[in-house]
């Protein structure tokens, strides 16, 4: 299927995890500047100096090998077995940045799973396939056992914001999908939750 011209609904879209068989999937997404500026979802799991000595290459290599330990770091959705769309999610103590963040730094002491990307392929955007994603990572977590699942969305009054500055997510969406704020230290950056029962 030509990726510029979707034909899919959300409704079709299909999330599953980022296991070693699929890493072909991810590669296919991402392209060759691994999403966005040789990141390869490395960003939160790196120190600014290792990121910045890792971009590219290092990078895509340092996450390959992560996804072929079977850690699972994610969900991959797809439309008709096309990949369209990435979302991170892991343990909060494995991203460091979010230890060292002031503004994301950790709320309190319970374990969570934390939200920290999202990757959409141009065409599919704004057609809910964050929404699908973050539900998935919902479902994801729960099926581990983990009972909260933790996000750092943007939160902006402004109608459009630049795709490259919301990877992170839109509050809006994580609302409508059943997440509360549990903390707000920068006006356009809350921290949010969803509880799993």
């Amino acid at each position: 299927m030509d990726s510029s011209a979707p034909t899919g609904r959300p409704d079709a879209i299909v999330c599953r995890p980022l296991a070693p068989g699929r890493w072909d999937d991810l590669e296919t997404l991402f392209g060759p500047r691994g999403a966005t500026g040789g990141c390869w979802c490395m960003w939160w799991r790196t120190t600014q100096r290792e990121f910045e000595a890792s971009k590219g290459e290092a990078n895509r290599a340092a996450f390959q090998r992560l996804v072929e330990s079977g850690a699972e770091p994610g969900l991959l959705a797809y439309a008709q077995e096309e990949p369209i769309g990435w979302c991170a999610v892991a343990p909060r103590d494995a991203y460091v940045r979010l230890a060292r963040s002031r503004i994301l730094r950790p709320v309190d002491d319970l374990p969570v799973s934390s939200v920290t990307c999202f990757f959409v392929a141009k065409s599919w955007r704004r057609k809910g396939v964050s929404t699908a994603l973050l539900r998935a990572a919902i479902d994801f977590v729960r099926e581990r056992g983990g009972r909260i699942v933790e996000g750092y969305p943007t939160d902006s009054a402004a109608e459009r914001q630049v795709d490259a500055f919301v990877y992170t997510g839109i509050a809006s969406v994580f609302r409508d999908v059943g997440f509360v704020e549990v903390s707000r230290r920068s006006p356009t950056r809350p921290i949010m939750r969803y509880s799993i029962e």
